[in-house]
């Protein structure tokens, strides 16, 4: 089959020279729902006066608990969701505005795809909806999609469907991409390929955004996270910095099982213990005070086997956003899809 030459060429839109305008700007950014329709008493704020700015050229990670309000912030950067409040600035423009003139990309996890055509056809439908695009040969390979340009949609696995919608929107060569947990529904395989593919883009300069409930890879691949729960930043700064900001240490010990669990309810009534969690025989405590924890520890429960330790990211994600089970001990979320209104 020919090959399609219609190319602006890549890497020369994402630098954006000659713009020092924010790739984003968020200023007092409110979304708010009501899940009754009419009913004014059910308002429910899923982003509550958020400010962000993002320069052009960061790789930029959402993080948060369910239903914490990223992917709604993310739907008013695109444009498909009207702030309640606030303002939303993207490359110094509104965003629909800059979605239309290309600058702007996205991959969402459902959504877009005709299950009846290939998927080189599918590229092809959508490249011709731009007036200039990157060649479709070339957007299909660095999407990992070479071997399955002739499989129909419907034929194609999850994670190969995010692929393909990570090949779409490449075509425009956009100076901004927005990604959605875009790895989800990929093998590991499929996701070191595709962080590979998101590394050389962001060495060309393009900016990246993207949601994502896989710690580690918010931790390998961007330059800075922002923590978001309950519609507000909690926090935003490196990997390093986050785990700063969650002061304290994570406390870990062997306890005999004959008081084990007298001595987790003392453990959690000492000032200063976040969480509590039994693994086995070992309790770890995550506290302000690690000095004390350890001394109670040791000295008081019979503790032995003692570990110190900084607190890591999981640790400081789930600190800073009060993500807790149901025994006060923190616990990761498995996703960021929460009830249908409030992403």
């Amino acid at each position: 089959m020919t090959r399609d030459t219609t190319s602006a060429t890549s890497g020369t839109r994402a630098s954006g020279a000659g713009s020092a305008a924010p790739a984003i700007l968020l200023r007092d950014l409110v979304r708010t729902f009501h899940p009754l329709r009419g009913s004014a008493d059910t308002e429910v704020r899923a982003v509550d006066g958020i400010d962000l700015r993002v320069e052009q050229g960061e790789v930029v990670a959402f993080l948060g608990p369910n239903g914490a309000g990223k992917t709604t912030t993310l739907d008013m950067v695109l444009g498909l969701t009207e702030a309640t409040s606030g303002t939303v600035e993207v490359f110094g423009r509104r965003p629909r505005a800059a979605v239309v003139e290309g600058q702007v990309s996205a991959v969402l996890q459902t959504g877009g795809l005709l299950r009846d055509l290939t998927v080189r056809e599918t590229v092809r439908m959508i490249a011709s909806t731009y007036r200039a695009h990157a060649p479709v040969d070339d957007v299909i390979a660095r999407a990992g999609l070479a071997g399955l340009a002739d499989r129909r949609v419907s034929k194609c696995s999850g994670g190969e469907q995010q692929r393909l919608r990570f090949a779409l929107a490449l075509l425009p060569d956009p100076r901004l991409l927005i990604l959605d947990e875009p790895t989800a529904g990929m093998d590991v395989t499929a996701r070191r390929d595709f962080w590979d593919t998101m590394h050389a883009d962001a060495d060309a300069g393009r900016t990246v955004v993207f949601a994502t409930h896989y710690l580690e890879e918010a931790d390998a691949f961007a330059d800075r996270i922002v923590l978001i729960a309950q519609g507000r930043i909690v926090a935003d700064g490196t990997t390093a910095e986050i785990r700063a900001q969650a002061t304290g240490r994570t406390v870990s010990a062997a306890l005999p099982a004959s008081t084990l669990a007298a001595s987790v309810e003392r453990l959690r009534a000492l000032d200063g213990v976040r969480s509590v969690q039994e693994r086995g025989s070992r309790v770890v405590v995550s506290a302000v005070d690690s000095d004390a924890v350890a001394r109670l520890l040791l000295v008081e429960l019979g503790g032995t086997e003692l570990e110190i330790r900084s607190a890591g990211l999981e640790e400081a994600f789930m600190a800073l956003t009060g993500d807790t089970g149901a025994d006060g001990a923190a616990t990761p979320t498995p996703n960021d899809r929460p009830q249908e209104l409030v992403r």
